[in-house]
């Protein structure tokens, strides 16, 4: 009974920090409807949401952190179902969808280069996933050749990503996610196919 009552407290706990990490991120996009992003402060972000600025510091490093976490939630819901009958071009469109949702914090986030900015994140991440995913799926470690198609593809689907949303293109998300899919390196989309992902 006891180990029962200190899994829901954990589960509560986590669930109260993700909670206040989503009112955080909202008081965030709220305060980028008028400043961009290297203006606003930690102070403004929470005066907004209304708590302090120790609470903050003990959810995030600083506000770069704040929209990495952000973009980390979409990103990591988006595809989530891969591989489970969702394809990588289904998941791009989630996630092309999303950010045309949140374009205005998304443009915010992606013309910041300071560091720790969103480029260089979404880099790491989406490499870092692709990369588990294939090793994990097909039990091998990636050749150089094949490691060297991917760093390729995600650098240049980030660049495409912001180019997309920075120039605000009639191009629909499942139009990009189709140039994405079609653009991929000839082993990396071979390696695709194989494990059903395309």
């Amino acid at each position: 009974m006891e180990h029962i009552k200190q899994t829901r407290d954990r589960e509560e706990t986590r669930g109260s920090k993700d909670r206040m990490k989503v009112l955080l991120a909202e008081s965030l996009k709220k305060c980028m409807k008028t400043a961009p992003l290297e203006k606003i402060t930690v102070k403004e972000i929470t005066d907004t949401c209304g708590t302090t600025r120790q609470t903050f510091y003990r959810h995030f490093q600083d506000k770069y952190a704040l929209v990495n976490w952000y973009f980390d939630k979409i990103l990591l819901e988006s595809f989530r179902h891969m591989g489970e009958g969702k394809t990588i071009y289904e998941a791009l469109v989630n996630k092309f969808t999303y950010i045309r949702q949140e374009k205005l914090f998304f443009k915010a986030a992606f013309k910041n280069d300071d560091q720790n900015n969103l480029r260089d994140h979404d880099f790491r991440l989406i490499l870092a996933f692709y990369t588990d995913w294939i090793e994990g799926k097909t039990g091998v470690k990636l050749s150089d050749s094949l490691r060297f198609q991917l760093e390729m593809y995600c650098q240049g689907s980030i660049y495409m990503t912001v180019r997309w949303l920075m120039e605000n293109t009639k191009s629909s998300p499942e139009q990009l996610a189709r140039q994405l899919v079609e653009a991929m390196p000839p082993e990396l989309g071979r390696v695709f196919r194989e494990l059903d992902l395309l």
